[in-house]
């Protein structure tokens, strides 16, 4: 067999893997040291495999890693994903889905210092969902809004997603940070959007509430000072090229650990957690970025990157309909794995191709975590829905797909204008100091 039939093989074996359930790293690393091994020699293959996993473990640049994780961790074990709830409930609860809208607002809040989508969508369900329960929200628009509010977790920075990919790929991580924030901003008000457009054609899926008072609005903005004064010295940092994004994360790790003490809204407890979750985040992250360095060597020496970017190229299609093809792959893959390992398996393929075909690095960053997210809220296997779903107990799965509907949509619909507008990602990086 041929290095490409051999890579196809690949791949193959790599997809059964996944759906017997085994960890996405393992898959990995255990395809790409086979397959290196059966096209180079098994020596070499061990080699590389343990070469792969030092460098990753060892690298200064992943440290950024652990720094942005431990800043959510502490943060949220201090009780600020309630607080910035509570805080959006006061200002919007009153309105046409209010409560749903809060969500939103407080998604991309959390999302802020948190950087997962499955931890975004699994805190706010647990923080949400009772309390639109509680005032007779359907479940659709509640279980809904939550599985989708939670996918600007990888959007909106400090985005893990981001960081690997910039790594990954040489890029700069402070311009990835740069080019999530308009997007993510504009993703979550149409998300608002959205459910007042659902709630005014069927009213009775969430019922008004009442009005809170301009005092108990104002106050409530307290607990939003953690938040903001993390995410105003972490970006501006970056922005005004004071920091790297590894000081960044140090920076932010440092206040998010102070400003909790200060306040002594932070136990010892919740320090220990922060920790323990920190610790079990970054492991899983490495070593997801370890088997897929891997698996991307085993990759290189089947050639099939570069043929099929090759091939794509030569298309007779113009780039935009070639990049729509690209997108339909990602949004496939991100019905059935991980965004990061999703992200991780298809850099080396469809990198080559976008830049071949002239789009900007970093534009294409941004797009494939949108359709990544999209992966992420749409069935067979959308994992928000999933982890949503082991929270809401005794609501059916069809009825969180049937409520992430509305939200496929719009997501669908923000990619089209993100293809024909790049600007919207690229003109806060082309302010950077760097």
């Amino acid at each position: 067999m041929n290095p490409v039939h051999v890579g196809l093989l690949g791949v193959l074996l790599l997809v059964i893997l996944l759906f017997s359930r085994l960890p996405v790293a393992f898959c990995m690393a255990l395809v790409g040291l086979l397959g290196f091994g059966y096209l180079v020699s098994p020596t070499a293959a061990l080699n590389i495999t343990v070469k792969d996993f030092y460098t990753v473990y060892s690298s200064y640049d992943l440290t950024v890693v652990p720094l942005f994780v431990f800043m959510g961790q502490i943060l949220f074990c201090s009780g600020i994903s309630r607080k910035l709830y509570d805080a959006a409930y006061r200002w919007v609860g009153h309105y046409k889905g209010g409560l749903a809208m809060a969500t939103i607002g407080a998604c991309a809040g959390f999302s802020a210092i948190c950087g997962s989508t499955n931890a975004t969508a699994a805190t706010m369900a647990s923080v949400a969902l009772p309390e639109m329960k509680r005032l007779k929200y359907r479940d659709e628009l509640a279980t809904g809004v939550v599985a989708s509010g939670g996918s600007l977790g990888i959007l909106i920075p400090p985005s893990v997603i981001f960081i690997v990919y910039g790594i990954q790929t040489e890029q700069s991580i402070g311009k990835l940070f740069m080019a999530g924030i308009l997007p993510g901003i504009l993703l979550s008000i149409l998300f608002i959007l959205t459910i007042y457009i659902w709630v005014s054609l069927r009213p009775e899926i969430a019922p008004l509430v009442e009005k809170q008072s301009l005092k108990t609005r104002i106050k409530s903005l307290t607990g939003l000072v953690e938040v903001i004064i993390l995410f105003v010295l972490v970006m501006s940092g970056l922005f005004l090229g004071i920091f790297t994004p590894t000081e960044a994360g140090a920076v932010g790790a440092f206040g998010g650990l102070v400003i909790p003490l200060i306040r002594k809204q932070l136990s010892l407890e919740g320090f220990r957690d922060a920790l323990y979750s920190s610790t079990r985040t970054t492991c899983m992250i490495f070593m997801i970025v370890a088997g897929a360095t891997v698996f991307g060597h085993f990759l290189a020496v089947t050639t099939i990157p570069s043929t099929l970017s090759g091939w794509v190229v030569e298309l007779p299609l113009p780039p935009w309909a070639i990049m729509i093809v690209v997108m339909f792959f990602f949004l496939i893959g991100g019905c059935f794995m991980d965004a990061l390992g999703m992200i991780l398996l298809t850099i080396p393929i469809f990198y080559p191709v976008a830049v071949a075909l002239g789009y900007d690095p970093i534009w294409f960053g941004v797009v494939i975590v949108l359709v990544t997210e999209l992966g992420v809220i749409t069935p067979p296997v959308g994992i928000n829905v999933y982890v949503v779903s082991g929270i809401a107990r005794g609501v059916p799965l069809e009825v969180i797909f049937k409520g992430t509907f509305p939200f496929v949509l719009t997501l669908i619909t923000y990619i089209v204008i993100m293809i024909f507008f790049p600007q919207i990602a690229l003109f806060l990086p082309s302010l950077l100091a760097y």
